[in-house]
């Protein structure tokens, strides 16, 4: 029962922690070019489908992994490295 509420909880948190007044810089062309715009929405939809299927310390342990104590304080220059990390849950 303890981890199903965990893992609801980690849900929650991963859904609720939007930061929609976060500050953007603005990117140089250089920047665009290189870095695909991945957006926040579909990182939170692949670590919140990863902790429904109990990868919850996981995908804490990956938000942390880039500085971070929620999603939506990783920088998005990471979002790319971040779902390469998630694929990997449950494969190895």
């Amino acid at each position: 029962m303890r981890s199903l509420a965990d893992s609801i909880q980690a849900i929650c948190d991963v859904m609720t922690d939007g930061d929609f007044a976060s500050k953007e810089e603005p990117a140089t062309k250089a920047e665009v070019v290189k870095e695909p715009d991945i957006p926040l929405e579909k990182v939170r939809m692949v670590l919140a489908e990863k902790s429904q299927l109990g990868f919850t310390a996981e995908v804490r342990g990956l938000i942390q992994k880039y500085g971070a104590d929620k999603l939506s304080a990783v920088d998005k220059a990471y979002y790319a490295d971040i779902l390469k990390d998630a694929e990997g849950l449950g494969n190895g």
